[in-house]
């Protein structure tokens, strides 16, 4: 009870990652039918797997909706805030822990933006399917990652386990050309009249001010892709925010498809009811539906993933495959954000992932409850003079008797 007492944040964390194995959420789900896939699998590496604390928490921040990743920072800065400034100690020490720990914080979330690491790589069991992404950048779009090459893409792309990408530049025209590590396929992001529509296949550049007047203007440019023989994608979040009472002249305009799951921070948060509306037209009109990385050089893995069938066409020809965080982001509100993800977190962790947590939490709660002696400074050293008393002591030979 003393132990509990003096060390209940780590009594906590492992009273979270046992409850939250209850109700566990699947590694990988479809984002058409919501059921787990049963052909591909989220292989972790091993260091992935041994960081396992550091590297879900990257994970989790990345998987973050714009609204509720300000929300989370602010709710977590005002926790760790409270929390430093009501800790025993001088009024200096405290304003110094109430500093670190929102700094902290931020700096977690910059590690998840830039910090290179191990990522989970999807591996589909069908290998003639192709794992694709639709929609990524490099630094030749104005937002795009400065130094983020063609080279730096295709590794980003092949470390988690695609096979190809398209490379959709804002309003540059990619011509394809690069075969290794993956296939880095033509394609560009037009952006016309509040919207932003995907040409997959080799395009020549268009005038964009023609499309850029209004609506109706805007949809001409799915006709224009067709008479080059591309094909063009309505893109998110542009048409859920922009056009949502329009989708049907998409359709008449000549649209190809749809993005149904996108992982930038503007676009992640999509309900799963907008998704279902959108389902239901794409499947009635045999329209292609897909996810898209929306990869600009920030950040280090993906939510979704794509199978593509070459033998099949339209709605069919694609299966969308999504990390459940990622798809959970639609569903909660923003200001449960420092609550909510956390939790989604921890549901999503595998044995091997939890066991890790269990592992770190409890080598960290020994060291701590090491006994000191007086002026012993804090450190690693303690565990050490620890294990060398007990080392002499068994080695000390008993006292002579006689």
């Amino acid at each position: 009870m003393n132990l509990l007492r003096r060390h209940p944040i780590a009594f906590v964390l492992i009273a979270l990652v046992l409850l939250s194995a209850l109700g566990p959420l699947p590694p990988l789900v479809d984002a058409v039918s919501g059921a787990p896939p049963a052909d591909v699998d989220l292989v972790r590496p091993m260091l992935y797997t041994l960081l396992a604390p550091l590297s879900n928490v990257l994970d989790a921040l990345t998987f973050l909706s714009l609204e509720r990743a300000k929300a989370l920072l602010l709710g977590w800065t005002a926790v760790l805030a409270l929390w430093g400034l009501l800790r025993r100690g001088t009024p200096r020490r405290r304003l110094v822990v109430a500093a670190l720990g929102p700094l902290a914080v931020v700096l977690l979330g910059v590690a998840a933006v830039v910090l290179p690491r191990p990522v989970p790589r999807l591996v589909a069991a069908d290998s003639t399917l192709t794992v694709i992404d639709y929609h990524a950048h490099t630094a030749q779009s104005h937002d795009g990652r400065r130094g983020w090459t063609l080279a730096d893409l295709a590794a980003w792309h092949a470390a988690q386990g695609f096979g190809a990408s398209y490379v959709t530049d804002h309003n540059v025209v990619f011509n394809g050309g690069v075969d290794d590590p993956i296939r880095l396929l033509p394609g560009v992001e037009w952006s016309v009249y509040d919207q932003h529509i995907v040409a997959l296949g080799a395009v020549a550049p268009v005038e964009r001010g023609v499309y850029g007047r209004d609506t109706r203007a805007m949809l001409g440019l799915f006709g224009a892709l067709h008479r080059q023989g591309a094909i063009g994608i309505a893109s998110l979040p542009e048409y859920w925010r922009n056009h949502w009472a329009e989708l049907d002249d998409f359709v008449a305009a000549g649209a190809d498809g749809f993005e149904i799951v996108n992982c930038a921070p503007k676009a992640i948060g999509f309900p799963a009811a907008a998704r279902a509306q959108v389902l239901e037209v794409a499947e009635s009109h045999d329209l292609l539906v897909v996810g898209a990385s929306d990869n600009h050089g920030w950040g280090k893995v993906t939510c979704v993933w794509n199978l593509s069938s070459p033998s099949a066409h339209g709605y069919r020809s694609n299966r969308v495959i999504a990390r459940p965080i990622a798809l959970a982001q639609g569903e909660w509100q923003p200001w449960t954000a420092a609550c909510t993800q956390p939790w989604l977190m921890l549901a999503g962790l595998s044995w091997s992932e939890r066991s890790s947590w269990l592992t770190w939490i409890l080598v960290i709660l020994i060291y701590r409850a090491v006994p000191r002696r007086a002026g012993d400074p804090g450190g690693i050293g303690i565990l050490a003079r620890s294990l060398s008393l007990k080392i002499l002591r068994l080695r000390r030979p008993p006292p002579a008797t006689g």
